[in-house]
C-alpha cells in the first residue's frame, strides 16, 4: 500500500498525517495527509459546484459506472478483502463476504437509476382537476455528507455512495480515522469506471473536519453511521436539512421452548461473535425460555469455546481482534464490571492486545452497561425468561432497537413476538445479524432517523418534483 492514496487531495496546507496500521500486528499501512477546515471549506465549494453536473448525468451513464465499479470490484475482490483484514481486523473469510456483499450494493445502486425515477399522479381522483394530468420525478438533494464507520469498512460506504451517484447527487465522504484506505479504494475503483472527480471528495481529518462538514450551508444531507453520542452531536450542529442516521443497537434473540435448538446455537453463536462482535444488529442479549435454556446454554458456551481466535489473515480464524487495543480493554472493564455486579463468566474474556477472546455471561444485572448499552464487542448475555410476555419486556428493555431474532417453530407466536417487538426488522428462525442489503434498514425507537438499504437509501437522497399540465 503506497503512503498516498490517490482519492485524498494532499493538501499543502497541512502538516498533521494520520498513520493507518495494520490491526493484529501494528505495522504502518499507510500515512495519509490530513485535511485542515479550510482545506474542507474548498471541498465542500468544489462538490456543490459540480452538483449540477452531476444531476444532468444521464441515468444510464450512472448506471453504467456503478456496474462498471461493480465489475472492478468483484476483479479485485482478493485485494479488498486483504485490505479490510489488515486495515479493520476482519478475518480473510469474513472479508470475503463483505466484498461480494459490496458487489451486490453497486449493482443494486446501479438498478435504482433504471427504475426509481418516479410516478404517475392521478389529478382527476379529486372533482375539479379532471384537465390536469401529470407526474412526479425523483431529483438529487444536491451535496450529500457521507460519513462512515469502521466495522463494515468497505460495505457500509458503498451503501452510502451508491445511491447517492445512483440519484445523481454529489458526495463528500468522511470515512473513519480507523480504516481510510479501504475507503479509498472504493473511491479509485468508482473513478476508474468513469465518475468524474469532482463527483465524489474523500475528506480525512479530526472531529473539527467533520462538525465543518455537518455544518456547512452547501450540504444538503448528512448520511451517518456511528455512535449515539455522535449521532446527537451532528443533529445539533447539522442546521435544517435532511438526516439519516443509524447509530447502532443493543440486539435481543428469542429462543422459545419449541424452537430447533441446534440450529438457534448455531445461528445465535455466529450472529453474536462475527466481527469479533463489532455489529451493530450482532446479537448482545439471547433470551432463552426456561425450559430449554440449560439445554441451550450448555451448546452455546461449547461452540463459543470452540471458536479460533487470533490472526484474521488464518483461514481457520473465527474471531480477530478488535479495531483498537483500547476498544479491547474498555470491553473488558464492562465484563469485569458485571462479574463484580453478580454476573457469571462461563467462558471467554481473556485480553491480549486487542484480541479478546468470546465472552459468555448470565446473571448479569440489568443496571450493568454490559445489559444496557451497545457493547460492540465479542461478548453476549444469556438470560431465562419464562412467559412470552416477560420475554418481550426484556427485549424492548434498550433504547437501542435496530434488529431482533426470534426462533419458534409456532409461526401464530413468531408474528405475534414480531409485532411486539419494537425494532427495526425482527429475524425470524434467524438471529438478529441477517440483512439483505436490499431491505430497509434502520433502527426504532429514540434517535431513529431514515432508513438505508439501496433502495430506500436512494430515496431519502433524492426528492420528488411534481410536473401538472392543465388543458
Amino acid at each position: 500500500m503506497p503512503e498516498t492514496a490517490t482519492a485524498t487531495k494532499a493538501a499543502t496546507t497541512t502538516t498533521t498525517y494520520l498513520v493507518v496500521r495494520n490491526k493484529y500486528d501494528g505495522t504502518v499501512l499507510a500515512t495519509l495527509p490530513q485535511c485542515t477546515e479550510s482545506d474542507v471549506q474548498v471541498e465542500l465549494i468544489r462538490a456543490a459546484s459540480a452538483a449540477p453536473a452531476a444531476a444532468a448525468t444521464p441515468r444510464h451513464e450512472r448506471g453504467r459506472i456503478l456496474d462498471t465499479a461493480a465489475e472492478l470490484l468483484q476483479q479485485r475482490a482478493e485485494q479488498a478483502a486483504g485490505l479490510i483484514v489488515s486495515e479493520a481486523g476482519k478475518t480473510i473469510r469474513q472479508a470475503r463476504k463483505e466484498v461480494s456483499r459490496a458487489v451486490n450494493t453497486l449493482k443494486l445502486s446501479a438498478a435504482e437509476t433504471r427504475r426509481n425515477v418516479g410516478e404517475v399522479v392521478p389529478f382527476d381522483s379529486f372533482a375539479g382537476s379532471e384537465n390536469r394530468q401529470g407526474w412526479f420525478t425523483r431529483e438529487p438533494l444536491g451535496l450529500i455528507a457521507a460519513i462512515t464507520p469502521y466495522n463494515d469498512a468497505l460495505n457500509l460506504v458503498t451503501h452510502k455512495i451508491g445511491p447517492a451517484i445512483a440519484g445523481g447527487n454529489t458526495v463528500i465522504l468522511k470515512p473513519s480515522q480507523l480504516t481510510p484506505l479501504t475507503a479509498i479504494f472504493l473511491v479509485d475503483l468508482l473513478r476508474e469506471a468513469g465518475l468524474p472527480a469532482d463527483f465524489l471528495t474523500v475528506v480525512l481529518g479530526d472531529r473539527t473536519v467533520a462538525q465543518t462538514i455537518i455544518s456547512s450551508r452547501l450540504v444538503r444531507m448528512v448520511s451517518f453511521t456511528g455512535g449515539f453520542s455522535t449521532g446527537r452531536a451532528i443533529a445539533a450542529n447539522a442546521g435544517i436539512k435532511r438526516l439519516s442516521m443509524e447509530l447502532g443497537g443493543n440486539a435481543p434473540v428469542i429462543v422459545f421452548d419449541d424452537a430447533d435448538i441446534p440450529a438457534a446455537v448455531e445461528a445465535s453463536v455466529s450472529g453474536s461473535f462475527w466481527a469479533a462482535g463489532q455489529n451493530c444488529i450482532g446479537a448482545q442479549r439471547i433470551l432463552v425460555q426456561r425450559p430449554v435454556f440449560d439445554v441451550f446454554l450448555d451448546a452455546f458456551v461449547s461452540q463459543t469455546a470452540a471458536l479460533k481466535t487470533g490472526d484474521p489473515r488464518n483461514e481457520q480464524t473465527d474471531v480477530g481482534p478488535m479495531i483498537s487495543d483500547a476498544s479491547a480493554a474498555e470491553a473488558k472493564r464492562k465484563i469485569d464490571d458485571a462479574i463484580t455486579a453478580g454476573a457469571q463468566l462461563l467462558t471467554g474474556g481473556a485480553l491480549e492486545g486487542s484480541v479478546l477472546t468470546p465472552a459468555v455471561l448470565t446473571g448479569v444485572p440489568r443496571s450493568c452497561e454490559a445489559w444496557s448499552e451497545e457493547l460492540f464487542a465479542p461478548v453476549v448475555l444469556l438470560e431465562p425468561f419464562d412467559s412470552p410476555q416477560e420475554a418481550i419486556e426484556l427485549a424492548n428493555d434498550s433504547e437501542y432497537a435496530l434488529q431482533a431474532g426470534v426462533f419458534t417453530k409456532d409461526l401464530t407466536r413468531a408474528l405475534d413476538t414480531a409485532k411486539a417487538i419494537d425494532a427495526g426488522g425482527v429475524m425470524i428462525n434467524d438471529s438478529s445479524d441477517y440483512r439483505l442489503d436490499a431491505m430497509p434498514f434502520g433502527g426504532s425507537k429514540y434517535g431513529s432517523m431514515g432508513r438505508e438499504g439501496v433502495r430506500f437509501a436512494y430515496e431519502e437522497m433524492t426528492q420528488p418534483k411534481v410536473i401538472a399540465i392543465a388543458s
